[in-house]
C-alpha cells in the first residue's frame, strides 16, 4: 500500500474519530449533564448515560493515536516546513535591522 493511500485512510479515520468524539461530547454536555436525579440511568436514543461516555472516551482516544500516525507520517515535511519557515522569518529579521 502506497504512502498516500494510507494518510487517507488515518485522515479519513481521524475525520470519523473526531465526528463521533465532539457529537457524544455534545450529547453528553447538552442533554445529560451531571448531577441530574437520574444520574448514570440516564439515556438518550436508547443509549444509557454509562455507554455515552464510553463511546466518547473511546473515540477520543482513538483519534489521539490516529493523530500521532499522522503527525509520523508528516514528520519529514512538518521538519522542513518549520525549518524555512525559522530562515525566512531570520532573513526578514536581518533585513530590517539593516
Amino acid at each position: 500500500m502506497n504512502k498516500q493511500k494510507i494518510n487517507y485512510i488515518i485522515d479519513f479515520l481521524a475525520l470519523i474519530s473526531f465526528i463521533i468524539t465532539a457529537f457524544t461530547g455534545l450529547v453528553l454536555m447538552l442533554s445529560m449533564p451531571s448531577g441530574v436525579r437520574q444520574g448514570r440511568f440516564q439515556s438518550l436514543l436508547g443509549i444509557e448515560k454509562t455507554t455515552w461516555i464510553k463511546l466518547h472516551d473511546w473515540f477520543g482516544i482513538g483519534l489521539i493515536i490516529l493523530v500521532i500516525i499522522h503527525l509520523i507520517l508528516h514528520w519529514d515535511w512538518l521538519v522542513l516546513m518549520t525549518r524555512n519557515t525559522l530562515k525566512k522569518k531570520k532573513v526578514n529579521d536581518e533585513n530590517n535591522f539593516s
